[in-house]
């Protein structure tokens, strides 16, 4: 069942937000915080008739305005022009109460309407958890293809390593079998050499 929303309202970097939302956490959500801001004292439930007539008008959608402004709240606001503010804000505070005031529009408090604004919430809330499950899926599959040609490498290195090993053990053993003629051949060569000197010696007549 859609719950009733409520407008809230805070101040982030150069502007000041507000959304629709059926809670706090949503709010919070809506903004990107990453911490409490409302247990911060930095945002509020906006009791501003023509903040809460422009959310609800757009539920789900934060709008801003620059911030310290007095201005209407909009989806796409742009950065203010004096960042001081001083001057400007004065002059539109005077120009404001010089001029007729503001007609705020009646706020419709019937269950239909609520209804309307809390299903268009949802809807909204919904956006942007396709988009977030999109740019999600984006990433995973980025992050599987990385994966796998990570893989691909660390196989043909483990492969070509065991091929080294491989060539090394059969050098290794074909050193160790060199060693074993070599020695095999002294011992022959000792024998044969021992042979032919008492040969020569029994042909020179000393044997």
């Amino acid at each position: 069942m859609a719950r009733t929303l409520k407008t809230y309202q805070t101040s982030l970097g150069f502007f000041d937000l507000a959304v629709a939302a059926p809670s706090m956490k949503a709010a919070l959500e809506a903004w990107g915080a990453d911490s409490n801001l409302f247990h911060q004292g930095a945002a509020k439930q906006s009791e501003d008739p023509n903040v809460i007539a422009a959310t609800m008008a757009a539920p789900g959608v934060v709008l801003k305005r620059p911030v310290g402004s007095s201005g209407p709240f909009k989806e796409h606001a742009e950065l203010p022009t004096n960042l001081a503010g001083d001057e400007i804000s004065k002059k539109a505070g005077s120009s404001s109460e010089r001029g007729e005031p503001q007609k705020h529009p009646t706020l419709a408090k019937d269950k239909v309407v609520d209804r309307k604004a809390a299903l268009a919430f949802e809807k909204e809330q919904m956006r942007r958890e396709r988009e977030r499950a999109k740019e999600e899926a984006a990433q995973r599959k980025e992050r599987e293809r990385r994966q796998k040609a990570v893989d691909k490498v660390r196989s043909a290195l483990d492969a070509a390593g065991r091929e080294h090993e491989k060539i090394a053990s059969d050098i290794q053993a074909q050193l160790e079998a060199l060693e074993e003629r070599s020695q095999a051949e002294e011992v022959r060569w000792e024998k044969e050499k021992a042979r032919l000197e008492a040969a020569l010696r029994r042909a020179r007549g000393y044997g």
